[in-house]
This record gives C-alpha cells, structure tokens and sequence, in this order.
C-alpha cells in the first residue's frame, strides 16, 4: 500500500511541531541566516520533518539528498507588529532538485516552485502574512546528487514591488524618484556604460559600468580593478529595456537583490545636476549627495 505524502498530512504534522526535530543536532548546521542539512539520517524513517529557525534578512537553505520535509520558520529581529509590511522572496538555486516548494498558511498549501522547474533566474515572491515556507521531497529513485536549496530575502512590500514591477526599470524616474533615489538606493555612482551583455534565456542585460564617482555602495560590487586603478562593476536590468552602450556620463541608481545590483533610476549625469541644483536652491532636495 502506498503511503500518502507527507503534504497530505499536514494539519496533524502542524500540531506536533513542538515535538518535532528533537535530538537533530547531528543532522545540519546553521546559523542565525543559513541552514544547511541532509536528508540521510531520515532514510529509515521517511516521514521526519525538519524545523529550520532562521532570524535574517537573508540568507540561504541548502538540502542534500532531501527525504521528508522542512519547515522554514523565517523570525526576523523586528516587531512582529512589522512582518504584515514584509514580503519574502526566494530565488531557487540554478540546479535545485529533489523537493516542492510551498506556502504554507494553517495547514493549508500553495504550490510555490515544482521540482524539476528550471526556469532561469526565477525569483518567487509572497508577503510575509501569506504563509511559511514547507519543503517537502519529492520521491526519488535515486536521491544522490539531489540537492535543493534557495536564497531567500526579506525586504519592504514597496522595495519589492519596485523590483518586481515589470515596467518599473524600463520607465524613466521623475524628478523627485530620482532625488529620492539618491538618498535610499544600495549603491549610487557615477559612471558610463562600457558594454552590455544580453542574456536572453534569463531575459536580462548586464551593463558593464565604468566608475568615475563612487557615491555609496552596500555591497562591494563596485570595485577597483587592474593596474589602472580604474572603478568597475556590473549592474543588471530587464532585456526588454533594451539598455544600449552610449557615450557620456549617468547617475546609476539600484537595489542589491539576491547579491546582484539591480538598476532603478539612471538619469544622464547632467540631467540630474540640473534637478539637484533647483530642488537644493528651493531647499526641497531631501539629501545632500556630496560635491561632483
């Protein structure tokens, strides 16, 4: 007789959670952002469910050889009064296999990645109050070589709106996105565009900038290479943008996500020292950027 999958039981399992994962410190390690584990130790017992604490903004869960389930307990250190103004988003890894993905909200699933879906640089993105994180293995013939493992990034439901807004990095910023953007972005430089590579299975294209003024970076992306001494970096955007290698000098703007900088608003350089010069001399520019 076969047995039912561990998904079916999930409202029993949900109840037992307190009871679950005892005596498993053996099985993975982790820390307070990343967890990584194996499904061997379950080889005898298949319906074991793994509990995963993690208390970062991002991170990563990687599974070798997955049997059973996890559940993924994201617990950032804020007010739990803020988790309805979150939204998760994972970004499987490129060959990640062996495992659903679902949401999990009072024992109820959605579906959120199917194993074996190898969609390119897919990134799935739901708000914090929509449910947990359930991993459930598939089953396998073989589960050697099966290892399934994402990132994972909690950020403001309207950073990731701006992310994942299709029209969002093609559409040119007003004045006043463009000012703000320089206050809240990742990273601002200075900069021209040296080249860009299309990639059209992942739809996106990577702009080779060359740096003439590092303003602010969160993440060393930008950075000194070669003997010149010369600033450089890659930002990426969507295909459809159609972005194209062009003379003369931009303010580029973006988010990191997933540890890629990703474009927001870019005016030609010029075109903001212009809307920096009139918002400061009405005293309206929300941030001081720092001489040229």
């Amino acid at each position: 007789m076969r047995s039912a999958p561990l998904s079916a039981l999930l409202p029993l399992l949900l109840g037992l959670r307190l009871l679950l994962g005892g005596g498993a410190a053996a099985q993975y390690s982790s820390d307070l952002c990343n967890w990584k584990g194996s499904g061997l130790t379950h080889e005898s017992h298949r319906k074991d469910v793994e509990q995963v604490y993690l208390r970062c903004s991002e991170g990563s869960i990687e599974w070798m050889y997955p049997t059973g389930a996890l559940i993924v307990n994201l617990r950032p250190n804020i007010s739990p009064a803020s988790y309805k103004h979150l939204t998760v988003c994972i970004k499987p890894f490129k060959d990640s296999a062996g495992a659903n993905i679902y949401l999990e909200k009072t024992g109820e699933l959605k579906l959120l990645v199917r194993d074996g879906d190898r969609s390119p640089s897919r990134v799935y993105c739901f708000g914090y109050d929509q449910g947990g994180l359930f991993v459930e293995a598939t089953p396998q013939q073989d589960i050697s070589r099966k290892i399934t493992g994402f990132q994972y990034e909690l950020m403001s439901k309207g950073i990731a709106a701006d992310l994942h807004t299709a029209s969002a990095p093609c559409r040119p910023c007003s004045d006043t996105e463009v000012l703000l953007a320089v206050c809240t972005s990742d990273f601002v430089i200075r900069g021209s565009i040296q080249n860009v590579t299309n990639e059209a299975e992942e739809q996106e294209s990577i702009i080779h900038v060359g740096v003439n003024k590092l303003y602010r970076q969160k993440s060393k992306v930008f950075q000194l290479t070669g003997e010149s001494g010369n600033w450089r970096g890659q930002i990426k955007t969507l295909l459809e943008c159609g972005v194209k290698p062009g003379d003369g000098d931009f303010l580029f703007t973006g988010r990191m996500h997933f540890g890629e900088a990703r474009l927001g608003c870019a005016p030609r350089f010029k075109d903001f020292q212009r809307m920096y010069k009139e918002a400061k001399d009405k005293g309206l520019n929300p941030c001081e950027i720092g001489p040229d």
